[in-house]
This record gives C-alpha cells, sequence and structure tokens, in this order.
C-alpha cells in the first residue's frame, strides 16, 4: 500500500466515524501516551502513514507524513548539517512527526530557539466532518491558514488528524560546549538572566542539587568566549542533553509524580514543594511530588505559571484549568474542526 492509500485509509476510518458518531483515539507511536486524560475510542493509527515528501536543504524546509518516526527525520536532516531547532523528546524512539506537533514538546534548546509552533510552515488535517484540508505552506510568507497550522501543535489531536506537516529547519551549530558549575538555585538563576543580557551563545541551562549545567552554541570564536568568561568544568557535550531531553536522567526515575510548571523567568519561585529540576533558565520546572495537586496548581498560578501532571495520577486533571473565556475559545474551536466530537474526546480537558 503506497502513501496515498495510507491516506485514503484514513480518511475511510475518519468519514465511517464521522458517519456513525464513533470516537477516535488517535495515535503513532505511543512514546507520548502518558501525557493527557485516558481516551477510549476505537484505535486510529498514523504509523503507516510514513515518509519525508519534500525536503529542499538549501531553502530550510521540510516536508514529512504524520507517521514518519522522528529518529528518522532527525537523522536525515543531519546529514545535511541540519536540525529540528526546538529539540523534540524522543521518549525511547517511537515518537512520530504527527505525535511531535500534536504535544507540541521541546527539549533543552526551546526558550532559545523557539517552540514546535514556531516552526511549523503547514499541515495537512484530516477533519471530524471527513474533509482532507491544507492549511499554510512551505515558506514563512505564505500566511494563508498559517494560525491554523500553528494551532494543532499542542492540541493532542483533538481538532483533527495531522496527516502531513512542513516544517522550518535551521543549519546546526558549528561549535558546542557543555560546562558545569557549582551554584545554589537562586544565583544560578540571576547568573543565567546576566549572561543572557550580555548576549553569551547560551542554548541550554539546567540546574539540580546545587549542579549548573549549561550549554554553548554558536561559532568556535563566540563559543570559545563565552567559556573563558562563564568559567566552570567541560562535560559531555551530547549526552546529557540527550539524557534531559528524553527523560532518562535519575531524576525522572525516582518517587513521586511527575509535574511540569511553566514560570516567568525572573519572575519569584519560592520553595518548591517536593523535589525539583529546573529547565529552560528557569522557565520550566520538572517536579518531584506528592502533595496535593491542588496545591501544586495553586502555587503554580501563585508564581504567575501553570502545572501540568505529567504522568498523571489516578485522580489528578493532567492539565491546569482553563479560564472561562478561554476554554469558550476551545470549544468554538473544536466545534468547527471536529463538530461530532470524534478525535481523542477528554484528551485535554473532559468537555473537548
Amino acid at each position: 500500500m503506497d502513501a496515498r492509500d495510507h491516506n485514503e485509509a484514513l480518511l475511510d476510518q475518519v468519514r465511517q466515524a464521522a458517519a456513525t458518531g464513533r470516537p477516535l483515539a488517535i495515535h503513532g507511536g505511543g512514546s507520548k501516551s502518558i501525557l493527557g486524560r485516558p481516551v477510549q475510542g476505537e484505535p486510529l493509527d498514523t504509523t503507516n502513514h510514513r515518509g519525508i515528501v519534500h525536503y529542499d536543504p538549501c531553502e530550510l524546509v521540510v516536508t514529512a507524513r504524520a507517521g514518519t518516526p522522528l529518529a528518522e527525520l532527525i537523522d536525515t536532516l543531519a546529514e545535511q548539517d541540519q536540525m529540528l531547532p526546538f529539540e523534540p523528546p524522543l521518549f525511547g524512539g517511537g515518537a512520530t512527526v504527527g505525535g511531535m506537533v500534536a504535544t507540541g514538546l521541546a527539549g533543552p534548546r526551546r526558550p532559545w530557539a523557539g517552540s514546535v509552533r514556531d516552526f511549523v510552515l503547514g499541515t495537512r488535517v484530516i477533519t471530524g466532518a471527513g474533509q482532507a484540508l491544507r492549511f499554510g505552506g512551505e515558506v514563512m510568507k505564505n500566511v494563508a491558514g498559517y494560525d491554523v497550522s500553528r494551532l494543532m501543535a499542542g492540541s493532542f489531536g483533538c481538532l483533527g488528524l495531522i496527516s502531513e506537516v512542513s516544517l522550518k529547519v535551521l543549519p546546526r551549530p558549528r561549535a558546542s560546549a557543555t560546562l558545569r558549575l557549582t551554584l545554589a538555585r537562586d544565583s544560578a538563576r540571576e547568573c543565567i538572566l546576566r549572561w543572557r543580557h550580555q548576549g553569551l551563545p547560551l542554548t541550554a541551562a539546567c540546574h539540580h542539587e546545587q549542579q549548573l549545567t549549561l550549554r554553548l552554541e554558536g561559532n568556535r570564536g563566540s563559543v570559545d568566549a563565552a567559556r573563558r568568561h562563564i568559567g566552570g568544568e567541560p562535560v559531555d557535550n551530547g549526552e546529557f542533553w540527550a539524557r534531559l531531553r528524553d527523560h532518562r536522567l535519575p531524576f525522572f526515575t525516582g518517587p513521586g509524580t511527575l509535574w511540569r510548571l511553566s514560570l516567568p523567568i525572573a519572575g519569584d519561585h519560592p520553595a518548591l514543594p517536593g523535589t525539583s529540576l529546573m529547565d529552560w533558565g528557569g522557565a520550566q520546572y520538572w517536579l518531584k511530588s506528592n502533595s496535593d495537586a491542588a496545591a501544586i496548581r495553586e502555587w503554580a498560578s501563585g508564581a504567575g505559571g501553570w502545572a501540568t501532571c505529567f504522568a498523571a495520577a489516578a485522580g489528578v486533571e493532567p492539565f491546569h484549568p482553563l479560564p472561562a473565556a478561554l476554554m469558550h475559545y476551545h470549544r468554538a474551536l473544536k466545534a468547527q474542526l471536529d463538530p461530532q466530537g470524534i478525535f481523542n474526546p477528554g484528551r485535554l480537558y473532559p468537555d473537548l
């Protein structure tokens, strides 16, 4: 069965589900199945709809089908010394391109390079009415429907079935170095802010157990100058960040429910109710805690952010509650693209 046949098979399954009103549980490699609420529905598997449709290294654009293994796409880009700038997690290697966009997860480089959403140029989407639509294109200046494509990032399959994605890619840095310093958490945050204001080529910053780990990337001269300015000890340049990205550091295997906290980097961060690992230079905290979910979310809101239960515990809603006005827009968008509510019902929130 070729790619066109696989796409038609996906269309047929969606149309049959729409005709009968039965829900569909979209999945790719299953690498992020722990995220969100459980979905009861007929499985819709995208993994056979795979392959890189178009890649133009000169234009820094790649288009791939939803079921394409993310590792395959990363390797293809690496052959041309290019990369996905937002550094998406692989989580064991089963991740797909569609799942990457649907969850919108990014790695350590995200505050310096941008999010998944920032690099989505266009998508092909199958709607809940069984229509195959194209939004956006393959160039940044093509803005027709561009915002709809971006809305697919982080939608967890609730708005439609992503069948194809066009992405902006970037060259890999010419030089890279990783340093480690011993600093208290608040001192580490202050240093990171100062170094950013000084224009040092930081592209990752993680703090855990009094150890600040930094990544510097750019041309050789700027990286070497930054290393001399910051000091610290050099550590293995690639392995640490890959282990952080894919949750393979010892912190992630310890006891307690795993929470992801998004916080203002320059805000006031009092003591967290558990064991924490600071990522994104202080904009993201990974928290291991058995504290009450409401208390954790109240703490995050008080600090100007929000909290997601990454590995949802029994009886805990995974995503931070939305304000009524924002939920209204979510429902309106869902009604437009999936009027019968067949795609991943309840994955994000009970009434979506």
